[in-house]
C-alpha cells in the first residue's frame, strides 16, 4: 500500500469568510437570458384566437371576461344603440303584447260560442 500525505489548511473565523466563498452559487441554476421576438397577433389572428377561446372566457369579471370586453369596446366606440332605438323596440313589444291579448280574447270568445252551440245542439237532439 501507498501512503498519501494529507495537509489541512485552517483559517481563523474572520479570515475564513474572506477566503472561502460561502454562497451556494454552484447549486443555483444559471439564469439564461431568453430573447423572444414577441410580436402581436394580427387582427385576423386575434379573432381566430378569440373564436377558439370564446367559451373558455368567463362571462363576468372585472378583467379577462366578456363583460370586460363589452365595457372596453363600449368605452371606445360609444353606445351603439340609442335611446330612440330602445324606445322603438319597447313600443313594438307593447304593440305585439296588445295584439296577442286581443287574439287570445277572440279565441276564448270563439270557444265559448262553439261550446254554447254544441250544448244547444245536444239539447235539441234530446228533445
Amino acid at each position: 500500500m501507498q501512503n498519501i500525505d494529507l495537509t489541512k489548511q485552517v483559517f481563523q473565523k474572520r479570515q475564513y469568510t474572506k477566503v472561502v466563498d460561502t454562497t451556494f452559487s454552484q447549486l443555483v441554476p444559471q439564469t439564461v437570458e431568453l430573447v423572444v421576438s414577441a410580436s402581436l397577433p394580427t387582427v385576423d389572428q386575434f379573432f381566430s384566437y378569440y373564436n377558439q377561446l370564446f367559451y373558455d372566457i368567463p362571462q363576468f369579471g372585472t378583467t379577462n371576461s366578456h363583460q370586460y370586453l363589452i365595457e372596453q369596446s363600449t368605452a371606445y366606440i360609444g353606445n351603439v344603440q340609442s335611446d330612440e332605438d330602445v324606445q322603438a323596440l319597447l313600443d313594438e313589444i307593447n304593440e305585439l303584447r296588445s295584439e296577442n291579448l286581443e287574439l287570445n280574447r277572440q279565441v276564448a270568445q270563439a270557444q265559448t260560442t262553439q261550446t254554447k252551440e254544441q250544448a244547444k245542439q245536444a239539447l235539441d237532439a234530446i228533445s
